[in-house]
């Protein structure tokens, strides 16, 4: 008996995630208060041991798989349903041992979707926070969501009546999460950490045998722009000013901010923050081909910038610039929209800042040129530039180097004008319904174009021809007649080539190197930063649906391992593997070595898609 509790004593952290929150303090009705009772009858399908050792939910040595007591420990804290107000207006009653001993938020927050555009009925819908977690590496919000209908769903305000758990009668109302969309979200999320793109991740998943789940997400300081933003549009500065202080304390205690800078006004090191990371999420939506639905609330993004609430995310194969998202009510933002929808957040923040230094809430327009755009702008060109010669396959130095000369910096601005150009040319089909939204085809890849041209050059000093250049970035969408090189079309195809050699001498003459040895070094790179099996929105809904199946009739070791390598397939940072190892083995299980090549040519086969 003995050996079984020391056993269980190693998950003992878990029991500190308990529904206390210290966001409670800020504001009496930053939130609606549940309370909850545990859902019987699932498992748990997966469960990040990375996160939870950077957490310090498990120790740093605990094997990447899972046992009983580990298990029980998940089941045990997340495993949850709330008692709604449907629930008490019909006097439920439930085993006291089921009960939880405190009360979970559903945290308010502005939503555009809802009749209130102040926030005065929106918020988690269907999530709750757990609580939070203090470790050696800092603290973490911890939320689920799945948990139950709460009365900040757009259902609620729409209908003006509350919604039993489970009604499907309305895509608002349920409550509920999705197995395959709760593991979509788990792949793409640790795709794009692992790429460093900023992110909520998932920490669980627990499975039921009707398809739902509840998916724990965590990041160290879950708060949105649009937590803010509500009390702004509410006029209510002393609760305005008590967010914004919660926030950068937060900050601060989890070392976000450098020490050289606390002494300044916080308020403005705040928006000088808020900026530099809306600026660069900005970019890197834009570069990547990241749609997260950004808007005016700031509601599908987390402070500084990181996705959230995969539920819309898609990352596209090509700029799909005219697809919108079909939310029943409205049509969402289009992905060259998102910058705009940043900078207005941006411009928020600054109105944000004077209201709580003047007491005044002046309008929005009165910071139309505000100093904090300026600097928005900078920072999302300067970042772009870094990425797309990142794409080209130098390494930071050599990108420090190009950027710190003006003209260099004006050759890479050319750069990217010319592969925008191409990256913006769409499909003579023109917009079009598909099942979630409308869309219209592009129809080149400049990332095979990217991959291609250091190998190119490694074989010979001659350009490559304009036919071989527009062949190689042609998308499956591409009809012959898509494919003309009209004169103009040769112009630019030259003069990107002539611009790319001018780089890559320049480079070569600042190391002393041949050309083919900072082409080698490129060609590495390249080759797998701009790598041809790239996953898709589209790709990772079959893949989740694989894996979700598949996992029906495996034990949990191999639905992680499968999970694992899959995600490492999708890591696409030379430096990445260098510097960490897989804590997860060679696949040995058959089967799931049959469905992990599946999922891979799902990628394949939908790597030009949304």
């Amino acid at each position: 008996m003995a050996n079984i509790s020391q056993h269980r004593m190693r998950y003992r952290q878990f029991k500190r995630i308990d529904g206390r929150h210290p966001w409670r303090e800020v504001s009496p009705d930053a939130y609606v208060d549940y309370g909850a009772r545990t859902r019987h009858g699932g498992k748990v399908f997966y469960f990040n041991f990375e996160l939870a050792k950077e957490m310090g939910l498990i120790g740093r040595r605990h094997p990447h798989r899972l046992n009983g007591d580990l298990a029980k420990a998940i089941l045990d804290t997340f495993s949850l349903v709330i008692i709604n107000e449907y629930d008490l207006e019909h006097r439920r009653q439930y085993p006291a041992q089921d009960l939880r001993p405190h009360k979970y938020m559903a945290t308010r927050y502005l939503q555009c979707q809802h009749p209130s555009k102040k926030g005065l009925t929106s918020g988690d819908g269907r999530s709750i926070w757990n609580g939070y977690f203090k470790s050696a590496s800092g603290i973490w919000d911890v939320s689920s969501c799945g948990t139950g209908a709460t009365c900040l769903s757009p259902a609620t305000a729409i209908f003006s009546k509350f919604f039993k758990t489970g009604d499907d009668s309305n895509s608002y109302a349920c409550g509920q999460a999705d197995l395959v969309d709760g593991v979509c979200a788990a792949l793409m999320s640790d795709i794009f950490h692992k790429n460093g793109i900023a992110t909520e991740r998932t920490l669980a998943i627990i499975a039921f045998p009707d398809g739902t789940s509840i998916n724990v997400r965590a990041h160290k300081n879950l708060l949105r722009p649009a937590h803010l933003f509500r009390l702004l549009k509410q006029n209510r500065l002393q609760d305005l000013k008590a967010a914004v202080d919660y926030y950068i304390a937060r900050q601060r205690a989890n070392g976000e901010w450098p020490r050289a800078e606390l002494g300044q006004n916080h308020y403005q090191v705040f928006l000088k923050y808020v900026t530099e990371n809306f600026a660069r999420a900005a970019a890197v939506f834009d570069s990547e081909y990241v749609f997260c639905w950004l808007d005016w609330d700031g509601d599908n993004v987390l402070m500084n910038g990181a996705v959230l609430d995969y539920g819309s995310v898609r990352q596209f194969g090509l700029y799909h610039h005219e697809y919108r998202y079909d939310d029943v009510e409205r049509m969402s933002t289009t992905i060259t929209e998102q910058k705009n929808k940043a900078r207005y957040i941006v411009q928020t923040f600054a109105q944000i800042v004077d209201y709580i230094a003047t007491g005044k809430n002046r309008g929005i327009r009165h910071f139309a040129k505000h100093p904090a755009l300026r600097m928005f702008d900078e920072i999302f060109d300067d970042t772009k530039d870094d990425i797309l010669l990142e794409k080209l396959g130098y390494d930071g130095k050599q990108r420090r180097f190009i950027l710190s000369r003006a003209t260099w910096r004006r050759d890479v601005r050319g750069l990217r004008n010319i592969l925008r150009l191409f990256e913006r040319v769409q499909s003579r089909k023109g917009i079009y319904k598909i099942q979630d939204g409308i869309t219209a085809d592009a129809l080149f890849c400049v990332r095979d174009i990217l991959r291609e041209l250091p190998a190119h050059y490694m074989c010979t000093d001659a350009e490559m021809d304009a036919e071989r250049f527009i062949e190689t970035m042609k998308s499956d969408y591409v009809t012959e007649q898509d494919t003309l090189l009209t004169p103009a079309r040769r112009a630019k195809i030259k003069e990107f080539q002539r611009l790319y050699r001018s780089l890559l001498a320049a480079v070569a003459t600042h190391n002393g190197q041949e050309l083919r040895f900072v082409l080698k070094a490129m060609m590495e790179r390249s080759d797998l930063i701009n790598r041809y099996e790239r996953v898709t929105g589209d790709a990772v809904l079959y893949v989740g649906e694989r894996l979700v199946k598949g996992g029906a009739h495996m034990d949990s070791r191999a639905i992680h391992a499968m999970f694992h390598q899959f995600v490492e397939q999708q890591i696409l940072r030379p430096d990445y593997f260098k510097t960490r190892r897989s804590g997860h083995g060679a696949l040995k299980n058959k089967k799931a070595r049959h469905i992990l090549r599946a999922m891979l040519q799902d990628v394949r086969d939908l790597r030009s898609g949304l």
